[in-house]
């Protein structure tokens, strides 16, 4: 038998929280449809290409005064993408909601991801084996990939699977690509008349699957907790040694939600956000002279130290750094067959092939970077044939620029000080931590809610659970179509429906939370220390939900 820690077997007997109108019965629902929607952009081009799904309204549910006998149905449950905290809670709750609707409906897992549904690899889900992971981190349970549900063959063998097992329903949970996918395939399965739905569930740490509807994608609460914890840490370390200067990227490569929400929670001296250098059009070095000042400043009042936040996918966001990644990227496209590069026997050989096809400007650009983070732009792409920033130390690259610069200016008489750097990357550490009370409620709803909005036989919906900073019974219950969230961007040099990456607001009250403090903090010590996310003991301790919902909520109020 599996030996368990303390921590486990507690977690195991946890009770997650539900709505109360979903805590009232899966059999007592009804569905209330608001006005017909759209996508937030290109109307036409997605209507076009959602003839049979497009335009449905949001749904919310509410009590019904009779009880309503559910008709057998099995479902199908994927996990997709990487993982978030909460994710076995989703299938948890979807499973209940299903065995509580009616005993002999049957819940499918498929194993690795999307491709379980493809090769028709796939498990029974029984109340032992869902009880073993009741909320507990990872995806442990069936495993998750990334591989995308796109092509006509793919969807055939799909529905060739669901025939061999009666699926009805599948539910698809993960993030903005996933749930894009999701689309897709509920799209497929109506357009071929197959009678198959298709739910879609909000997961990503990085917090930018967000709208009106979807306060907050799961995982985003426990991982921010997490980061929080570490940083918490460092800076305590920085604080005692007074020697080091630590530069922290974290996770979050569209977005910095994530960098967010851990300053606030841990007041460092320096973030930066991806966003903002973007819209300020701040090259490489005024980020490097921004930085730079900071640490100069410091070191004029004896203070040899410091934290900096660095968002992931930073370098994607410098006006010329962008510039030169997307001409990279289709570049990278057509040099996949090239025998010239493919070929090619030395680095060098493949820095002058790929400054060779590059505009001017961007050539000089990535000819003027370190060969450590030259050679990391040239690494194997995504799936979406898209660089993969996780893999850039552009933590490496600040700290090697700012060196440079300092020395410069140790050389001019302006800087006096001392700088000793530190580099980490907070990532894979968030990914799968115990959910937090919060994201081990929120998931078991919105796993409940998804078998809510099967049992009305809705297709194309996004799970919503909205409401959030309140206590779980008033949270609300209810679906947006997944249409809704969708535009057209350019992936492998073609424009493709996707649903819209939510990034931070400038003019939000969370970053303006930042922007208030950024000078005082910069200067002065006014480091948190958050500690381990807390499962036991007062509520304002562990039940409490993220700095990002409460700035955003206390807004709404105020307009009201």
């Amino acid at each position: 038998m599996k030996k368990l820690s303390p921590l486990q077997i507690e977690r195991l007997k946890y009770q997650p929280k539900l709505p109360a109108t979903l805590a009232l019965g899966i059999n007592s629902l009804e569905v209330a449809e608001g006005e017909a929607t759209q996508s937030v952009r290109d109307q036409e081009q997605i209507q076009n290409l959602f003839k049979n799904t497009y335009g449905k309204p949001v749904v919310t549910f509410k009590n019904s005064i009779s009880m309503s006998v559910s008709q057998p149905k099995n479902v199908g449950v994927i996990l997709s993408g990487g993982q978030a905290p909460g994710g076995h809670n989703v299938i948890a709750g979807l499973y209940d909601a299903l065995k509580q609707a009616n005993s002999s409906n049957k819940l499918y897992g498929f194993l690795g991801g999307p491709s379980g549904i493809i090769d028709g690899k796939y498990v029974e889900f029984s109340d032992e084996f869902i009880d073993q992971y009741r909320n507990t981190g990872g995806f442990d349970i069936i495993g998750s990939g990334r591989t995308k549900l796109e092509t006509e063959e793919q969807f055939q063998k799909s529905l060739e699977v669901c025939k061999k097992l009666n699926i009805s329903a599948v539910v698809i949970i993960g993030g903005d690509d996933s749930n894009t996918n999701a689309a897709l395939l509920a799209e497929w399965f109506v357009k071929n008349n197959t009678g198959i739905q298709v739910i879609g569930c909000p997961k990503t740490i990085d917090g930018d699957l967000k709208n009106d509807q979807i306060e907050i994608s799961f995982g985003f609460d426990t991982a921010t907790k997490t980061y929080a914890e570490l940083i918490g840490n460092i800076q305590r370390d920085a604080n005692s040694a007074k020697k080091y200067w630590h530069f922290i990227k974290i996770m979050g490569r569209s977005a910095s939600h994530v960098a967010l929400e851990a300053a606030l929670q841990t007041q460092p001296n320096i973030t930066l956000i991806s966003e903002e250098v973007e819209e300020r059009k701040m090259s490489l070095e005024s980020i490097i002279n921004y930085m730079s000042e900071v640490i100069v400043k410091r070191s004029n009042s004896g203070k040899n130290f410091g934290i900096a936040i660095i968002p992931e996918g930073l370098i994607e966001f410098i006006p010329e750094m962008k510039s030169m990644i997307a001409n990279l990227n289709d570049i990278m496209a057509a040099l996949e067959n090239d025998p010239s590069f493919v070929n090619a026997t030395t680095i060098r050989e493949k820095f002058d092939i790929v400054e060779n096809r590059l505009d001017s400007a961007n050539a000089k650009v990535y000819s003027s970077l370190p060969v450590l983070i030259k050679e990391q732009l040239l690494a194997d792409r995504d799936p979406h044939g898209n660089v993969q920033v996780s893999k850039i130390e552009t933590e490496k690259l600040l700290i090697e620029m700012i060196s440079t610069r300092l020395d410069e200016l140790k050389s001019q008489g302006d800087f006096i000080g001392k700088f000793s750097a530190q580099s980490h990357f907070f990532g894979y550490e968030g990914r799968c931590a115990f959910p937090s009370n919060f994201d081990a409620d929120y998931c078991y709803s919105l796993g409940f809610n998804a078998f809510a909005l099967i049992n009305f036989g809705l297709t194309g919906y996004l799970s919503s659970v909205r409401n959030l900073t309140q206590p779980a019974d008033k949270w609300i219950a209810g679906g947006i179509p997944l249409t809704m969230m969708m535009n057209m961007e350019r992936r492998h040099g073609e424009m493709k429906p996707v649903i819209q990456k939510a990034l931070v607001r400038l003019d939000g009250p969370v970053f303006k939370q930042l922007e208030e403090h950024r000078e005082d903090w910069a200067m002065n010590d006014r480091y948190l220390f958050p500690g381990a996310v807390q499962y036991f003991g007062p509520s304002c301790v562990c039940d409490v939900t993220t700095c990002t919902l409460q700035l955003e909520r206390e807004k709404t109020l105020v307009n009201a």
